[in-house]
């Protein structure tokens, strides 16, 4: 049957679609879709909660696809003490009593991505996550994405969603970085030269390359994991022998049935391809406040730290291992650690399994030797939510993904570098370049991971399995807001102007994300960087004006609800984060792209604006600006007042409704 070139992405998505009326889909259709996984952690089970209290507390589709991990707020000192982190525990812990769910795992077990990358996700499949860094288990070959908590929560119901087929650039890497120069190197290289919430906007991301075949299932991890980062709605490797030869020596517990490696067309639709050279890539270096701002290890070369934090979710086993190594060396070499005390050391093993392998092969004692602290798994420092967080002004190397403004506690100075790069720089506590010990831990680094040559495995590549019964639900280029309409047609009010790549961290930081009443949310929003945000809300300045990227980072619902609670009545930006956008949508707070540069230079704080969301236009200064149109699910969503009121409307035909598909 005759169809167009597809990506990876899309190929695995018109897969999963249901009611297609051809045999291929293209970026814009918007496509009911079945889910194989959706997965949360407590912290977002909180939000979570409240949207399956709103549904009645309905059967999970299917109890042996949700993974829930406890993990964000589960240090042991907070476990034991901080009340917030006990309540929500036990709400996860009652929910997985209740539901019946397999895949349930306590406090200090694992972190949400790890063990699930790890042992249960299969090339081909779709991955829905109450998290940003779901876009980590591309790096298998899955169409992986982060959504907000009432997207995932209708998921793990009705075992399906809907999704608009993103448009796809190619990142082409080209050469072989040296042995110990990792993914973290890899994706902070690559944001330093294509930029944050730039070409990746909204977009799939599939990375590409001869070497890249070679590359270990832990470096793809950790560059899909930093999708997120870099601004892209998915990130994704082809599946291929490595991925076989991972899957087929997962432990008893691990899932190996059911892969389907599917490659993208020779002449895919890719809306670009940058091409990125490695051979010559060292240690990178991202300083405060955004993960593109990067730099070699080079440029800083004797920093003063007062802290080292290895873990969270995107360091793998791998840069335990190697950091653990480096460590050895240096102090074989004779390298003395400066005093300071433990706590300013701390590594954190992504899963109880690395924990145990860690320890077997001794590096849990090197680790200790070298002043760390070992923690059980959890995300730890990488959050600040929980009593493992840096003090004010204090400067933190560590191998987290993000380091926004107040990320690792409020007023500190996040630096994010590899695994190894951070280990370098423990001993010292100042800033170091990791690559003098690479030769003298290679071999032992290969023993310890099992790198020996196996025997290649054969795979059998997939085409879509596509099952044609219906109509794509067409996007119409109409002018229209994107959320919100039958609760207001027409807003009057002064705005607050904000710039580009505002972040959910800044709108809600995560220390209040345990929060659940908009009101209490409200009264935190933008605590930290707008301290007078909330009060000229109530005062009139309820729109928001901004640039590009409004709302990227976190997946989190709560920014939504924060915004809500504050007061806000509507933003305008030159683009969103596309998890945030649906969260937009799902709560009916409404929002309109403009991207007319006239606008945004007339639109001061505490300016006079009018907008008529039906007509999708916004008045200021005068003159009449056009907003961009939504697409009719968007439109149908907004009708209905959001998410959760569309499905207690039309039950589990809510998607097939909204988007026009047929079943």
């Amino acid at each position: 049957m005759n169809r167009r070139p597809m990506t990876l992405t899309q190929k695995i998505l018109a897969h999963h679609a249901i009611g297609l009326n051809r045999p291929w889909v293209q970026a814009g259709d918007v496509l009911r879709i079945r889910v194989d996984w959706t997965i949360a952690s407590e912290l977002a089970w909180n939000g979570m909660d409240k949207t399956y209290n709103a549904l009645g507390r309905p059967k999970v589709h299917d109890r042996a696809r949700f993974f829930l991990a406890v993990d964000h707020t589960v240090d042991p000192t907070t476990l034991a003490r901080d009340a917030k982190a006990q309540k929500l525990t036990d709400l996860s812990r009652r929910f997985a009593k209740e539901s019946g769910i397999k895949h349930f795992y306590d406090a200090n077990v694992t972190i949400l991505h790890t063990k699930f990358y790890r042992d249960l996700v299969l090339p081909g499949e779709i991955v829905l996550g109450a998290d940003s860094h779901t876009s980590s288990h591309g790096g298998l070959g899955a169409f992986a994405i982060g959504l907000g908590g009432a997207d995932v929560t209708a998921a793990m119901v009705l075992g399906q969603s809907w999704i608009e087929v993103p448009e796809a650039i190619a990142v082409d890497y080209e050469g072989t970085p040296e042995f110990g120069v990792g993914g973290k190197d890899i994706i902070l290289e690559t944001l330093r030269a294509l930029g944050r919430n730039t070409v990746a906007m909204e977009r799939s991301v599939e990375y590409r390359g001869e070497h890249v075949k070679r590359w270990s299932t832990d470096v793809r991890f950790t560059i899909a994991n930093m999708t997120a980062e870099f601004g892209g709605l998915n990130g994704i490797f082809e599946p291929d022998t490595v991925v076989a030869d991972w899957i087929a020596h997962r432990g008893p517990d691990g899932l190996r049935q059911g892969a389907r490696y599917f490659r993208a067309d020779d002449d895919a639709p890719y809306q670009a391809r940058y091409a990125i050279d490695l051979a010559a890539l060292g240690p990178m270096v991202a300083r405060p406040f955004s993960p593109d701002n990067v730099v070699k290890i080079e440029e800083e070369a004797g920093r003063k730290l007062n802290g080292v934090f290895i873990g969270a979710c995107t360091t793998t086993e791998e840069e335990l291992v190697l950091g653990g190594l480096v460590l050895e060396a240096m102090m074989a070499a004779g390298v003395q650690r400066v005093a300071a005390t433990a706590e300013k050391r701390l590594v954190v093993p992504g899963d109880l399994g690395i924990q145990n392998h860690l320890r077997e092969a001794g590096l849990w004692k090197v680790y200790e030797r070298a002043g760390f602290t070992v923690d059980p798994p959890g995300c730890s420092m990488c959050l600040g939510v929980a009593s493992r967080k840096a003090n004010r002004d204090e400067v933190w190397y560590s191998s987290q993904n993000r380091n926004f403004h107040n990320r690792m506690g409020e007023g500190s100075f996040a630096y994010l570098a590899s695994g190894a790069t951070v280990a370098a720089s423990a001993l010292s506590l100042t800033a170091t370049d990791p690559r003098p010990y690479f030769a003298a831990v290679r071999e032992k680094f290969e023993q310890i991971l099992q790198r020996s040559e196996r025997t290649p495995l054969t795979i059998n590549l997939s085409e879509p399995d596509v099952t044609m019964s219906g109509t794509i639900g067409e996007v119409q280029p109409v002018p229209a807001v994107a959320g919100g309409e039958e609760a207001s047609t027409m807003v009057r009010a002064r705005v607050q102007r904000f710039g580009d790549s505002v972040d959910t961290d800044a709108i809600i930081p995560g220390e209040f994300c345990h929060l659940t009443k908009v009101e209490d949310l409200g009264a935190k929003c933008f605590h930290y960087v707008k301290p007078d945000f909330v009060e000229k809300c109530r005062a009139g300045m309820s729109v928001i004006v901004a640039g590009e990227g409004w709302g990227s980072g976190s997946s989190r619902e709560q920014a939504v609800w924060a915004l809500q609670g504050a007061g806000v009545r509507a933003i305008i930006a030159k683009s969103f984060a596309f998890i945030h956008k649906r969260n937009l949508v799902n709560e009916a707070l409404p929002y309109l792209v403009v991207t007319d540069e006239a606008f945004h230079a007339v639109a001061a704080e505490g300016a006079d604006i009018d907008i008529d969301f039906v007509a999708g236009a916004v008045r200021l200064g005068g003159q009449v600006y056009v907003a961009h149109g939504a697409t009719p699910m968007i439109r149908a969503l907004a009708q209905a007042g959001g998410l959760v009121p569309a499905i207690q409307k039309f039950g589990t035909s809510v998607f097939t409704t909204l988007a026009g598909v047929g079943a």
